[in-house]
This record gives structure tokens, C-alpha cells and sequence, in this order.
């Protein structure tokens, strides 16, 4: 419900903006271009969804042999005791746990090309426990919640465009990047908490939380101490190592079992060309509505109001060349990327603005390209309170990158 209000006003706010274009700035080309970047992103939405087809046959392949040599298992009954009480409509030891730490742990490394197969591959095992089919369950849910929320330990590729963009430090950002990520993912798990009355005073979601806590912690203490050079070759080190170390393990587990493993990758392979297939009407319906939004100039007007709006309240004006990044993050990955990048070379990398739009590219993910495209591979058409809970997320990330801001970079 909320996702098709969210889809409609896209489209019709275009067609509002394109109209005050046309009468009042005399720009009547304004609507065959709007048109025309339809075209274009539908041509994109669907070659996004052919390029997520290798990334998702090869890891719900090897998914596949992790499940039925029993390393999934083995996970799902090492987060059973934190998951039994967040996603309490899970059984105990489910396929869908194993799969959704997978999910988590890449999000954190930032190994996003693993992360999204394996989220899809958890939201299929969660499906399998949906009454309603079209209807995403309280589980999904807080799953997409904590995918949008985007806590990522290093954020290596904002790093990189600082240090191309000549930042004097190009790490001067990762404290307040992971601190910022960290309070959106505790406002979305705060949010869908109340919602859905999950009881997080619990002393065993309590004894994950604080240990996961003190994870980060000596991960940001390690981090702290190097260059950004060595940052970024440790990062990933540590990531590549990970990411390889698993498959192998899966495919050593499986021949410990002596399972069948390349007739399981085949069998896995399957789900996942169906599944990007499955993936294309979405993502053509949400880019092309954000697009749309875009090009008729409606994201310029929204931004200018929003500025103007600030102003009233007294908010320092230093804020408002970087809200673009923060206002587009929810609706686009590369948009707000270029917006980021944007900011550093008009103000300069080193720049509150600039810092400040890159704190907001890290602080969340894109929002809406998340709910398409993993409740598009399940056929959810009700999404419920998924989308309000995000939001709630991401404007914790503002909010948080805003005053970190303040505090690490004042004036």
C-alpha cells in the first residue's frame, strides 16, 4: 500500500513539475525528456536485473551446496538464540537464519555483489513461512529493515572518491560514517521493534547486541590507526579472504558429506536465473518512477523547499549543499553517488558540505531499490509498514551524519 502511494506520487509530482516548467519557465521540451529518461531507464532497470542474473546463479548455486551439506544449519543454530527472539514466526534452526547472517555479515564488509543473492535466497526461506503470498510477513519485514538500515564496517569506495577528489585524509570520514550507519540500523530496529511489539529488553538480544557492539568497536579502534592506503588494502584483504574462505568451506563440508555438490550449485543456479528474471518488473516500475521524478526537475523543487524550510528553523546554511546526496540516497545508488561527488569538487573534498554529503552516502542504502528488488523476487505486493520503518531508518542516518558533523568537523 505504502509503496504504491510512494510509486504514484512519483509519477504524478513529475507531471506537476513538468507543468510549472512548461507554464511558467517556458520549457516545453520538458515533457518529451522526461519521456525519453523513461526509455532509458527502463532500458537500465532491465539490464540491471540481466546483470544481477550471473552474481545470483553463481551464489544461490553455491548457497545451494552450503544447504544441503548442513553449513546453512550449522549457522542458523549459532544465531538461533539472538533470531528466535527477533523474527519469533522463525522455527528454530530454519534455512532463512543461516542465510540472513550470510546477508548481514556481506552488508558489513560491503561485499555487495555476495550480499544481495544471499538476502534474495533468505527471503525465499522466509517466504516458504508466509500465510500470505503477497503480503510481506513481520520477518521480511525487519529483514529488509536491517538491509536498508545499510551498516557497513568500511566505507572503502567513499574513501576512494575523497582520495581521487584530493582530500588531505581520505579515512577522516569512517568514524562518523559507522557511527551514523549504526543509529539508522538501531532506529529501523527500534521502528519495526514497536510495530511489530518485539521485546529487545530481552538479556540474550541484549547480550548480542553489546557484543556486536564491542565488535565494532574493536574493528573502529584497529581501523583508526592506519592510513587509508593501508585501510583500503586491508579492507580488502579482509574481505576477499572472507568471501573466498566460505565458498570453500561450503564445498569442503559438502565432500566431508560426500553430497553431490556440483549437482547442488546446478540446482541452486536455477533459483537464481528465475529469480533475476522475477526481479526485472520491479525494478523497471521503481527506477523509472524515481527517474521520472528526476528528470521533470520535481527532486530540484523538493530540495529548494526543503532548504527554504531549514532556513526557517535556523539550520546552518552549511547543510544544505549536501542534502541532495541525503534526499536521493533512498531513491538511487549512482544518483546520489554522483551528487556526492558533486559536492566534493564544487566545495572541495575537504569541505563541511563535502564531508558532510559523503557522511550521507554511507550513513544508508537505497531504499526503495532494496524493497523492489527483494520483495519483487518473492511476489510481495504488500510491503505494510516496511517502507515507513526504512524511511524512519534513513532519516536516523540524516539526522545522526548531521550532528556527527558538528562534532568531528566544526567550523
Amino acid at each position: 500500500m505504502v509503496l504504491n502511494v510512494v510509486w504514484l506520487f512519483f509519477f504524478f509530482a513529475a507531471f506537476a513539475a513538468c507543468l510549472v516548467q512548461w507554464l511558467w519557465l517556458g520549457d516545453a521540451a520538458i515533457f518529451s525528456r522526461v519521456l525519453q529518461e523513461s526509455f532509458v531507464m527502463s532500458k537500465t532497470a532491465f539490464e540491471i536485473g540481466l546483470g544481477l542474473t550471473g552474481v545470483l546463479t553463481f551464489w544461490l548455486g553455491i548457497m545451494k551446496v552450503g544447504e544441503q551439506a548442513g553449513a546453512v544449519a550449522l549457522l542458523a543454530r549459532l544465531v538461533d538464540p539472538l533470531f528466535r527472539h527477533l523474527f519469533p514466526g522463525v522455527p528454530a534452526g530454519h534455512p532463512a537464519q543461516g542465510a540472513m547472517l550470510l546477508n548481514i555479515g556481506a552488508n558489513m564488509l560491503g561485499l555487495d555483489n555476495a550480499a544481495t543473492p544471499m538476502g534474495l535466497k533468505a527471503m525465499r526461506a522466509l517466504q516458504e513461512l508466509n500465510p500470505h503470498a503477497d503480503r510481506a510477513s513481520d520477518a521480511q519485514i525487519l529483514f529488509i529493515v536491517l538491509n536498508a538500515s545499510g551498516l557497513t564496517l568500511i566505507p572503502v569506495s567513499i574513501m576512494t572518491y575523497r582520495a581521487q577528489l584530493g582530500a588531505a585524509n581520505p579515512a577522516d570520514v569512517f568514524l562518523p560514517i559507522l557511527l551514523a550507519t549504526f543509529f539508522s540500523t538501531l532506529f529501523g530496529l527500534l521502528a519495526v521493534a514497536w510495530v511489530q511489539k518485539i521485546r529487545l529488553a530481552h538479556p540474550v538480544v541484549l547480550a548480542w547486541l553489546l557484543g556486536m557492539g564491542a565488535a565494532v568497536g574493536g574493528t573502529l579502534l584497529h581501523f583508526a590507526r592506519l592510513t587509508a592506503e593501508q585501510m583500503a588494502a586491508q579492507s580488502a584483504f579482509v574481505s576477499g579472504f572472507t568471501l573466498f574462505a566460505i565458498i570453500v568451506a561450503f564445498l569442503g563440508l559438502a565432500a566431508w558429506k560426500k553430497v553431490q555438490a556440483f549437482e547442488a550449485f546446478i540446482e541452486g543456479a536455477k533459483e537464481g536465473f528465475s529469480t533475476a528474471v522475477m526481479v526485472i518488473p520491479y525494478l523497471v516500475a521503481i527506477l523509472v518512477g524515481i527517474a521520472v521524478f528526476r528528470a521533470s526537475g520535481g527532486m530540484d523543487f523538493v530540495m529548494r523547499g526543503v532548504a527554504t524550510l531549514l532556513g526557517w528553523f535556523g539550520v546552518p546554511e552549511d547543510i544544505v549543499p549536501a542534502l541532495p546526496t541525503a534526499l536521493m540516497k533512498p531513491l538511487s545508488g549512482s544518483g546520489a553517488r554522483g551528487m556526492m561527488i558533486d559536492a566534493m569538487k564544487i566545495y572541495g573534498a575537504d569541505s563541511f558540505a563535502g564531508r558532510l554529503a559523503c557522511m550521507f552516502q554511507g550513513a544508508a542504502d537505497t531504499t526503495f531499490y532494496v524493497v523492489a528488488v527483494y520483495f519483487g523476487a518473492v511476489g510481495v505486493r504488500n510491503t505494510r509498514h516496511a517502507v515507513p520503518c526504512c524511511l524512519i531508518a534513513d532519516l536516523a542516518g540524516v539526522v545522526a551524519a548531521v550532528l556527527l558533523a558538528f562534532l568531528f568537523f566544526p567550523a
